[in-house]
């Protein structure tokens, strides 16, 4: 990610993992579509047997403010008015040669629409202090092995706040995978690149999914790409299982993206499909659909400060009380209501000189019907939610 420019920055999961692919570079903030903040140059020492190493990182905090709070007494999300840190990470990578490896350690959190706003610690308890760790195997620049604990195929955000144009994900991000363990193979020729990964889905240590993304670059400044995923097969996964969405890993998941990207311009819209089958140990009775559309737009005024965009609209199935004691199936993948459908819009204005940055967000959730895990408010009938919030930090 420290090697591109503000203009045309990539920082999603997704396409960095191609860039790191075809062109060795360091796939430090995961997908590539346009975020505004750019890693600088990495810090370069050298390991004795090991090579050449480049170290970078991020420490970076937030405050927020909230109307119909979210969450359990006590919790950061039950808060109107909080602060968390958002990163607190170190990577160190090996990108040259045919053994290569990646790894970020530290603490993290995932700030998300329509969720309660985690704590650093408690997403931390879902992936570890070692969130992002793998050995790649690259015996040429057309072809590379990854294996560990790999960023997802799927989506067109990022996990981590720095990698995005916005500080927190969208309601299609909630529904995705963020990171796997697993096996990855990466290939490409001319302008079609290809990843297939054999994983445990939502990090259920069960290790029958397969996920896949194909991306044709028709020139400079366009791209489309697929992206799929789906389970081989039951992973007799129970409610109560480690997996953070035994749901998900039930799942088959697809989606399109197109993005466009040229001068202080990016735009990127995508559409994605989620199917659940009936899953009786998991509590579905039936089986249901849920499905939506995204619009990620940035603009870069200067070199120092742009404007990015985000526009969703969320439709999601199921019924009403289904299972998981009742909170509902649907509510478990979307933090909203089954049966129901929801939109967004969030404004984020950044600015970065060198390693400095600093950004606000406003961001406005509406749904048709209360939210069983969220929205609760006073009466717990409310439907939307507004919040604000700003977020600093130092990249090196």
């Amino acid at each position: 990610m420290s090697h591109y420019s503000t203009k045309n920055r990539y920082s999603f999961l997704r396409r960095s993992i191609l860039a790191s692919m075809l062109m060795g570079l360091p796939l430090v903030a995961g997908v590539a579509d346009a975020s505004p903040l750019s890693l600088p140059n990495p810090l370069k020492f050298c390991a004795g047997p090991l090579g050449q190493l480049d170290v970078q990182g991020v420490a970076s905090g937030m405050a927020f403010y909230q109307d119909n709070p979210q969450g359990g007494a006590g919790t950061l999300g039950a808060k109107r008015v909080g602060a968390s840190i958002t990163n607190g990470m170190v990577i160190i990578q090996k990108e040259n040669g045919p053994i290569q490896f990646y790894i970020q350690a530290g603490a993290y959190s995932f700030p998300t629409l329509a969720a309660s706003i985690p704590s650093a610690s408690s997403n931390i308890n879902e992936f570890g202090a070692l969130p992002v760790a793998y050995l790649k195997i690259a015996p040429s620049s057309n072809y590379s092995v990854e294996i560990g604990q790999l960023p997802t195929l799927v989506g067109a955000e990022g996990g981590f706040t720095y990698q995005n144009i916005n500080i927190e994900r969208g309601l299609l991000w909630d529904m995705e995978p963020i990171i796997s363990r697993g096996v990855q193979f990466n290939a490409s020729a001319g302008p079609i690149t290809a990843s297939v990964s054999w994983n445990d889905g939502y990090f259920s240590n069960r290790y029958n999914v397969m996920s896949g993304l194909l991306s044709y670059a028709i020139n400079g400044a366009n791209t489309l790409s697929f992206y799929a995923q789906g389970s081989l097969g039951k992973s007799r996964l129970s409610s109560n299982e480690v997996a953070y969405s035994a749901l998900g890993n039930e799942s088959q998941i697809y989606g399109v993206e197109y993005e466009y990207s040229s001068g202080p311009w990016m735009i990127e819209p995508y559409v994605q499909y989620m199917h659940t089958p009936k899953a009786p140990l998991l509590g579905v009775t039936h089986e249901f659909n849920n499905y939506g559309a995204s619009l990620l737009a940035d603009y870069s005024f200067t070199n120092t400060i742009s404007l990015g965009a985000r526009a969703e609209y969320l439709v999601v199935g199921g019924k009403p009380g289904e299972g998981l004691n009742a909170s509902g199936v649907a509510s478990s993948l979307t933090d909203l209501p089954a049966d129901s459908h929801a939109w967004s819009i969030t404004l984020t204005p950044t600015y970065q000189s060198g390693g400095f940055f600093a950004r606000a967000e406003l961001s406005y959730v509406t749904a048709s019907a209360p939210a069983g895990l969220g929205f609760s408010g006073a009466n717990g009938t409310n439907t939307n939610q507004l919040r604000g919030m700003v977020e600093t930090g130092f990249m090196f």
